[in-house]
């Protein structure tokens, strides 16, 4: 397993960045705009993690702009901790054979959603090329939320 990024929700794309890059010392590594989904994310790295952040994706602060206005309370603005595994189909049964629920089942081979006992959500993420589609999980339905 391999720790990914920590997402956060923002209000104010400008603000956070003078934040967290003036301010903080952190440095943009990539950027995502989604017009489907109405998104923008922004990868930000600690200066010793900046080459790693950008030849590997990881580790890296996600800081998730959604373009409709939305006031996150109760602790929404936090968004979850992802993580890579080899085999996200086995990290999965195993999850769930010992009693925890798959939120989001990895139906794509690529990713999947649970959360800890605290409520926190943790996004799994197959290492390399997506599963080939498989059982139970293809016609496995969403949980709750993540």
């Amino acid at each position: 397993m391999r720790y990914l990024h920590t997402m956060v929700r923002v209000k104010n794309i400008e603000a956070s960045l003078h934040f967290y890059c003036t301010l903080f010392g952190m440095s943009e590594v990539r950027r995502i705009e989604n017009e489907k989904g109405r998104f923008t994310l922004i990868f930000l790295a600690a200066d010793e993690d900046t080459h790693k952040a950008t030849t590997e994706k990881a580790p890296c602060l996600e800081l998730t702009y959604n373009w409709d206005e939305e006031d996150y309370t109760g602790g929404r603005n936090f968004g979850h901790l992802a993580y890579e595994v080899d085999d996200i189909y086995a990290t999965c049964q195993k999850l769930m054979d010992n009693g925890v629920t798959i939120n989001r089942p990895p139906r794509d081979g690529h990713m999947a959603f649970v959360r800890s006992p605290d409520g926190i959500s943790i996004e799994i993420l197959q290492k390399g090329e997506s599963l080939a589609p498989a059982e139970p999980w293809t016609s496995m339905p969403n949980t709750g939320s993540w």
